[in-house]
């Protein structure tokens, strides 16, 4: 069976149309989108790079990486989020990039050491087993290749900014976008990187004022955090 929630990827097929909408329930996307992208660029070099997105959903980040890299394939086992993401590619005319609906654990299966840099945002907290999504991950990057996770981490504080915050007082995420108990601490991930045979590079927090409706990159991992972590050559 593939490593996949039938409810939540039903839950994002519902709003597959509004994707690339800024104003919709994916803005924080949108707003948070170079933030990331840039954060990749500076460690990864995506220039003339090979670049895979796991869970890559309407295609955000995808599109951005295939602005700036050799080639990029976007893996989404959500149907309706890949369709917009295909649509939006084709009116862009982004030639460079292709997106498949497939599991990341069958995909490493079939193509095992074949990109440069591999990207995985807010996904990991959505699946029913996160480490298997890492060792995939870790089995799809060339040696010495990059890969990249961003979750969220679980604690007090993510619970009252991240759900009761995002989702009932500020609105920024459609209420029941997240579930607590599968939000993932860097220590957990960094584990099951090590495992995966991964060495971490760094990590970044993910902060958002509501009053400046701003979101930064900074040191603070205790609710948003990406992770940066290389292949060995």
């Amino acid at each position: 069976m593939p490593n996949v929630d039938a409810q939540e990827l039903h839950k994002f097929s519902e709003l597959a149309h509004r994707w690339w909408d800024p104003n919709s329930e994916f803005r924080p996307l949108h707003q948070i989108n170079p933030l990331r992208l840039d954060w990749i660029d500076q460690l990864a070099v995506l220039r003339g790079k090979a670049v895979l997105d796991v869970g890559c959903g309407g295609g955000i980040l995808a599109e951005s990486m295939a602005k700036r890299a050799r080639h990029v394939t976007g893996i989404d086992l959500a149907a309706k989020p890949l369709g917009v993401a295909r649509l939006h590619a084709l009116e862009s005319g982004l030639s460079n990039l292709d997106y498949r609906e497939v599991a990341t654990e069958a995909l490493a299966e079939e193509s095992p050491a074949a990109f440069d840099v591999v990207t995985c945002m807010e996904m990991l907290e959505h699946v029913p087993d996160p480490s298997s999504v890492v060792r995939a991950c870790t089995t799809l990057a060339k040696p010495g290749g990059w890969v990249f996770f961003s979750t969220l981490n679980r604690n007090p504080k993510s619970f009252l900014f991240a759900i009761v915050g995002a989702e009932y007082v500020l609105r920024l995420l459609p209420r029941g976008t997240h579930e607590y108990a599968r939000f993932i601490r860097p220590s957990e991930l960094a584990r099951w990187a090590r495992d995966a045979g991964l060495s971490l590079q760094g990590t970044k927090g993910m902060e958002y004022n509501p009053l400046s409706q701003r979101y930064w990159l900074s040191e603070d991992t205790s609710v948003n955090y990406l992770v940066a972590c290389r292949k060995p050559a």
